[in-house]
């Protein structure tokens, strides 16, 4: 409970010292950096995305009981769902905080009112002492957490020191050991979302954009790409590749030649790839149909604002290209690439009606 109670006092402090966190617009930037979830939207533009995503964490630390730093988490995690916020890793608290309440305390979810009455008598014997003598070996264990503990508050000085510091640093380790450490998920915060969007054609050549050149997007099951889809409700399913996505467009596709390697399979309209994502408009019955060229696009997502002419519109987000995240490719110039990374290269399989 200590550690549960030590990471979220952690968490509560961290955007007054770090210095993204301590930007408002960092603040508001969490609430749709983190996650890709319809509440978000809204949740930031009622200017509580600060309190939702942080402040439960620091006012919910404390408690006198174990059964309130439990019941703390649990609200936690709640009001964190609610704002659409890690969802899936709030649902992942909850599930074994039940399991940690007293016996006492969940007893009033049985019919038989014995066994609260049972639980009771076994807590009032053990504290009146009228229990088995303590043995040899329970006392040497006693001993040996007595001195653990004195000796992980002792290492703890320097992680309460970096705590209580103005320049506080993340995800350290203070002795040669790494019994005490300080981690913390998402220390720092970008500002923006960027996002890599997969876009193919049939044209025989590559024909620029300016020139009449039709490239059709690719839309996954839940990360933003048309401007007008709504966000998805994530919880409580964590879609995987959509997360590895979004992170790889905050670098290049060089440190992730997977996503290269998937958009080789998009090429053929491999099935395992294409049950994956949400829609792609190249299925349509035969390969015949399939893209000839793929490329991925770079671009900068920020909400709409309630009200304006986007949303009115019917825009949940405006985008903005920044460019090129990777040059068009086909099946034969990627062939080589594929087979010097230990890939077996995807075969077009002909006249196969799909079944999306």
């Amino acid at each position: 409970m200590c550690e549960h109670v030590y990471h979220d006092i952690t968490l509560g402090i961290i955007p007054f010292y770090c210095q993204h966190w301590a930007e408002v617009v960092s603040a508001e930037s969490h609430s749709f950096l983190k996650q890709v979830s319809w509440q978000s939207f809204f949740v930031q533009y009622l200017k509580c995305s600060k309190f939702l995503s942080i402040h439960p964490h620091l006012l919910l630390s404390f408690g006198d009981t174990d059964g309130f730093v439990i019941f703390r988490i649990m609200i936690s995690a709640v009001i964190l769902i609610i704002s659409g916020n890690l969802g899936f890793l709030n649902w992942l608290t909850i599930v074994p905080s039940l399991m940690s309440f007293d016996d006492k305390s969940l007893a009033f979810l049985f019919s038989s009112s014995s066994a609260k009455n049972d639980v009771i008598k076994i807590q009032q014997f053990q504290k009146a002492g009228a229990g088995p003598r303590p043995t040899w070996g329970l006392c040497v264990r006693r001993v040996f957490e007595v001195m653990l503990g004195i000796m992980v508050a002792y290492l703890s000085i320097p992680v309460v020191q970096n705590l209580l510091s103005s320049r506080q640093a993340m995800n350290t380790s203070f002795d040669s050991f790494r019994i005490v450490n300080t981690y913390v998920a998402f220390g720092s915060v970008t500002k923006e979302r960027t996002e890599v969007i997969f876009q193919g054609t049939r044209n025989l050549t590559i024909i620029p954009d300016h020139k009449g050149g039709i490239w059709e997007e690719n839309q996954f099951q839940c990360k933003p790409g048309d401007p007008k889809r709504r966000p998805c409700v994530i919880s409580p399913y964590h879609y995987r590749l959509d997360w590895l996505t979004w992170f790889a467009a905050f670098q290049n596709y060089q440190y992730n030649p997977w996503l290269i390697h998937f958009a080789t399979k998009l090429l053929v309209n491999d099935e395992q790839a294409t049950s994956l994502i949400a829609h792609n408009p190249f299925i349509n019955g035969y390969t015949s149909n399939v893209s000839l060229f793929i490329r991925g696009e770079h671009y900068l997502y920020k909400f709409t604002t309630l009200g304006s002419r986007e949303a009115r519109a019917g825009y949940w987000w405006t985008r903005t290209k920044i460019g090129s995240y990777f040059p068009p490719i086909n099946l034969q110039a990627v062939r080589e690439y594929v087979r010097s990374n230990g890939w077996k290269m995807p075969k077009l399989k002909k006249n196969r009606k799909s079944s999306h």
